[in-house]
């Protein structure tokens, strides 16, 4: 289960923990996560596959939206996420640093950009992030 101050979430058995995502740094201003580079997050030729910096960015961007939302009446969800993907990683640990562009009542939209261990910029994602009516139960 990952922490997150203000959000409980059970994330075991959804994709963050598969992936080993863990956020670092919660707030309106900059939401931060971390994720091991293994061959668990690689493609065919040993580099982490660009699907999961898409999933690491968009993890970064719906869990701060709920920064903003009612949480008792709306859900965040992502809508459109796109991705540039700069340089390859192999090893270690990237890290995503999402950064809120466009906080609305019903979407939002974040930049996400993925750093290497030496700082180096990974991939720079955009992703827009719906706010919805949760469903009655």
């Amino acid at each position: 289960m990952t922490d997150i101050p203000n959000l409980e979430f059970d994330w075991s058995n959804t994709i963050m923990e598969t992936l080993g995502i863990k956020i670092i740094e919660f707030s309106q201003e900059r939401v931060t996560a971390a994720m091991p580079v293994t061959p668990k997050t690689h493609q065919p030729f040993g580099i982490m596959h660009g699907g999961v910096s898409v999933v690491l960015a968009e993890t970064v961007a719906s869990a701060g939206s709920y920064l903003f939302i009612d949480r008792e009446k709306q859900r965040a969800v992502g809508l459109e996420i796109n991705a540039n993907h700069i340089r390859s990683v192999r090893q270690g640990t990237v890290k995503a640093v999402g950064v809120p562009v466009h906080v609305g009542r019903t979407s939002m939209v974040w930049d996400v950009r993925l750093y290497d261990e030496d700082q180096r910029l990974v991939c720079i994602s955009r992703c827009t992030v719906a706010v919805i009516d949760k469903p009655d139960r």
